[in-house]
């Protein structure tokens, strides 16, 4: 179907897309009445004003409490000053922001071609994704983490490298998940980046560790350690490879180490293909779907980080595919089960969102940005083929009006896919192509996730 040519017929197809998406998302998905944001206000205002401890404050009526690092309490010190509902408003305003950053880095400037109508149906596309629904539902810092390390993504990907991986530095400060990044600038002999992600992290970590010693003690000697804090490891919204083990009552840490080696040892030699091609978008997307897969608890909104794999597949010009793995992903697909998710549907079915993630990891294409140069920097050699009795009338072919030349199409190619360039992509050049929950009706604040079961940040 071709999209309307004229402004009243995009108006009138995006009014029944918005209305459609406001239908959908007032009808299907959970709204977490800010579960998350309220753990993170209700803790530092314990903090600040009640002289009571990170670690130990829960929400009232339940046993959910602060998880993430002390820096983070450190950073989200101003929502001491501010009331709630001013809180939701700047979580809001916050996430607003980093979509902005996410969907400029991974679409480059191809979405300004198409002005306010390609930004409200991106914006309506967007809010049927579940985890980033349940994101914002929550009161999450997904897409601001998200948007920290996509930033240093296009810091490398453009030679601006001086001062990547201070993003990453602070993502992984405020929550270990993307920690796995700074692994990432080591794979792709990125000493310099890994280094200043290493020492903003660590610096992160000293404030943190002077403005509040207690914390800091208690994190990282006790509560580090003990994923319980967060929820059972079994319930179907841990979509990580240690949530299918727990789901079969697999309880074998062994099992789940030895997994997580394996999908390390792939990532590793597939980033390390898409970094050699220059191709730093493809590598970060295949480190977010690893960082969910080895993760010990991956939440369905902590999957945003699925995002950069779906920009990916459509630059490499498989948008069917992208859009089948991402219409399944707004679907909720894996609440079916959140009851039972015992026998061979609950396996596959409670597991949806981590085969996909799976399914990312071991076939997302890379090296594209070297494949679509190629031509635009192809010179003769000196063995090159005498020309052909042809080559007079394929010349005159090409230069006539309307026609543009091969090189002028390759650039063009490159500029639409939004390909950059930067250290890495002339030697990639020389290489040969290769190819976080939601439910149907709202939880009670006690019991956010499910009727039976709770899944903190």
């Amino acid at each position: 179907m071709r999209a309307p040519a004229t402004d009243r017929g995009r108006l009138l197809l995006l009014g029944c897309l918005v209305a459609a998406v406001v239908l959908f998302t007032a009808t299907v998905p959970l709204l977490r009445d800010w579960f998350d944001l309220r753990v993170y206000y209700g803790t530092v205002d314990s903090w600040v004003h009640h002289g009571g401890r990170v670690y130990d404050y829960r929400v009232p009526g339940t046993p959910y409490g602060f998880t993430y690092p002390p820096f983070a309490a450190v950073a989200m010190l101003p929502m001491a000053f501010i009331g709630p509902r001013t809180a939701i408003a700047t979580a809001l305003l916050l996430d607003l922001a980093a979509l902005a950053v996410v969907v400029h880095v991974l679409a480059g400037p191809v979405w300004r071609r198409y002005g306010w109508y390609g930004a409200v149906l991106a914006g309506c596309v967007l809010a049927l994704f579940e985890p980033l629904r349940d994101t914002v539902s929550f009161g999450q810092v997904n897409l601001l983490l998200l948007a920290l390390v996509l930033a240093d993504s296009w810091l490398l990907a453009s030679g601006r490298g001086r001062w990547a991986g201070a993003g990453i530095g602070l993502a992984a400060a405020v929550k270990l998940t993307p920690a796995v990044f700074i692994g990432l600038l080591l794979v792709a002999g990125r000493r310099r980046a890994a280094a200043v992600a290493a020492g903003v992290a660590a610096a992160a970590t000293a404030c943190a560790a002077l403005v509040a010693p207690d914390a800091s003690g208690v994190y990282w000697t006790r509560a580090v350690w003990d994923t319980s804090r967060v929820g059972r490891l079994d319930y179907v919204s841990n979509q990580s490879l240690q949530g299918v083990l727990a789901r079969l009552g697999v309880e074998s840490r062994a099992v789940w180490a030895g997994l997580a080696v394996v999908v390390l040892c792939v990532w590793a030699r597939r980033a390390r293909r898409a970094v050699d091609a220059g191709d730093w978008r493809a590598a970060f997307a295949l480190t977010g779907a690893t960082a969910c897969l080895v993760s010990p608890v991956t939440w369905v909104h902590h999957l945003v980080w699925l995002l950069p794999s779906f920009a990916v597949l459509v630059r490499a010009g498989r948008p069917r595919l992208a859009g089948a793995l991402y219409a399944v992903l707004c679907t909720s697909v894996v609440w079916l089960w959140s009851d039972d998710a015992s026998g061979v549907d609950g396996f596959l079915g409670g597991s949806t969102y981590t085969w996909i993630t799976l399914g990312l990891l071991l076939c997302l294409p890379v090296g594209h940005l070297r494949a679509e140069r190629r031509p635009a920097h192809h010179s003769p050699s000196a063995t090159a083929d005498p020309p052909s009795t042809a080559a007079p009338a394929i010349a005159a072919a090409s230069a006539r009006p309307g026609r543009p030349s091969s090189s002028a199409a390759a650039t063009t190619a490159g500029a639409a896919t939004g390909s950059a360039t930067g250290p890495g992509a002339g030697r990639g050049r020389a290489r040969n192509a290769s190819s976080e929950p939601t439910g149907s009706t709202r939880p009670p604040a006690a019991n956010p996730q499910s009727s039976s079961a709770r899944a903190s940040s």
